[in-house]
């Protein structure tokens, strides 16, 4: 008669304790296939339990698939190949996670919003009446490009923002733009060649690498990306940031916008991606027009993305596609569920719509041209004075500094780092860095504590 040490103090239900040792067992090889289980009265007799309790236990080893019963004959152990429990182990013992990210004090490396400046008690209501009144469409799966609501949201803000004429079904929401990409990778077609500005932002080089897309690189000039460099890299698709270039700064004038849409007009299937990530934060004048808003062939696919606006965290981007590649993604890719909550998306378009993300908009570009005044200030009145060259362009959330040093851009870094100052190189973002300007350095203020600039500008000049 099998033999186990059940406990009732235990936490874990008798029946489960029983489950446990008979699986063991099975496994083992203690328990052969065909074995014959004990019936259920004598098991519980012999075990000080109720016959409830074995019965649940063979329930359940029968329903994983251990055990089988016959008619008037009992529980019998199921026939399989047992594992070979001396095997050595294949897969490794340990999980290689990538590390952590090193904590600073001043981290002037990455875009975030200061948790003050999130609208909380406004999204909470919305969230609460979004909840209240549309209770039945909540639990409704959303669309593939995104709830309609939305979408018509993001297509009102367009044009009176941006003055771009789009359908709500040209719209398709997802939840970042990283997601996006791989969409659009799988729409154009991984065999084109997606070409990429050099400098620029380093993650979409690794998405495209990721979905085995043929990836290559343009130089840019004071213009933004050249054409000719489009040309020599056999570019079918631009992958551009013609608002704002991050890191350079650099806007497009409208003589470059005009000759990439003559090159994207040259031949079928040539598309141009722009990638319109912190357009609403200029702080002088109006908004750039959007190369979008002067496509006439339908050869720009238009992005952007609420992390930048309204917080990092927010995680809920959209692409404005071209109509023939709007008809194409419903033909083809609307068996892809959206990635965002409708919960969010619901809520989301209620803050568009009735006007707080206009608001929001306005007091965050005060708030951050208030900042950047400030922060010009402070390192003007610092020990750094007359040592660096701050190049600005009103607009976005970051700019240049051009440091008067000897010392090689690694070894700036590396003495910042060890105080507790994290200032990345433009040369992190060129293909080959002895093609970067030396000693120019990205100074992101978005989630910046003016404060803490006092302690960290002497620690700068002292490095340099």
């Amino acid at each position: 008669m099998l033999t186990y040490t059940l406990s009732s103090a235990d936490s874990v239900p008798l029946y489960e304790q029983l489950v446990s040792c008979l699986r063991e067992d099975i496994l083992s090889g203690r328990l052969p296939p065909g074995a014959h289980l004990p019936s259920k009265r004598s098991f519980a007799g012999n075990l000080g339990v109720s016959s409830i309790t074995v019965e649940a236990a063979y329930g359940r080893l029968m329903d994983e698939g251990y055990v089988f019963s016959e008619p008037k004959r009992g529980y019998f152990v199921a026939p399989f190949t047992h594992p070979d429990a001396h095997a050595p182990a294949s897969r490794p013992t340990d999980l290689r996670l990538p590390p952590k990210e090193k904590a600073f004090s001043l981290d002037l490396s990455g875009n975030r919003t200061p948790p003050e400046r999130f609208p909380f008690s406004v999204w909470t209501h919305l969230l609460r009446e979004t909840v209240n009144d549309r209770s039945s469409e909540l639990l409704i799966p959303s669309p593939c490009g995104g709830v309609r609501e939305l979408r018509s949201a993001i297509a009102w803000h367009l044009k009176s923002f941006r003055g771009m004429n789009v359908d709500p079904d040209q719209i398709v929401v997802g939840a970042g733009t990283e997601y996006l990409y791989g969409l659009l990778i799988q729409l154009l077609g991984a065999e084109r060649v997606f070409c990429l500005e050099d400098p620029g932002y380093r993650k979409i080089a690794q998405i495209y690498a990721s979905y085995r897309a043929a990836c290559r690189w343009a130089p840019m000039d004071g213009s933004g990306i050249t054409v000719s460099g489009l040309i020599s890299a056999g570019a079918d698709v631009a992958h551009i940031s013609p608002t704002h270039h991050f890191p350079t700064g650099i806007t497009m004038p409208i003589t470059r916008r005009y000759e990439l849409l003559s090159w994207a007009d040259e031949r079928p299937g040539r598309y141009i991606i722009e990638d319109d990530y912190d357009s609403e934060f200029r702080l002088t004048g109006r908004p750039i027009p959007s190369l979008q808003s002067i496509d006439e062939h339908g050869r720009v696919i238009y992005m952007n993305t609420f992390s930048k606006s309204i917080a990092s965290t927010i995680r809920i981007s959209y692409m404005v596609l071209p109509p023939a590649l709007a008809n194409e993604y419903y033909s083809r890719l609307s068996f892809y569920s959206c990635t965002v909550s409708t919960f969010e998306q619901y809520t989301l378009a209620r803050f568009i719509s009735d006007g707080y993300f206009e608001k929001h908009l306005n007091r965050m570009r005060l708030y951050y041209a208030r900042l950047r005044k400030q922060l010009l200030r402070q390192i003007a009145e610092s020990p750094l004075a007359g040592r660096v060259d701050v190049q600005e362009r009103d607009s976005g959330l970051h700019f240049l500094l051009k440091l008067d040093t000897r010392r090689p851009d690694p070894e700036l870094r590396e003495l910042l780092a060890s105080k507790g100052v994290n200032l990345l190189p433009i040369s992190a973002y060129y293909r080959n860095p002895d093609n970067a300007p030396e000693h120019t350095f990205i100074f992101n203020y978005s989630s910046l504590d003016s404060s803490v600039l006092d302690q960290a500008l002497p620690a700068l000049a002292e490095c340099i």
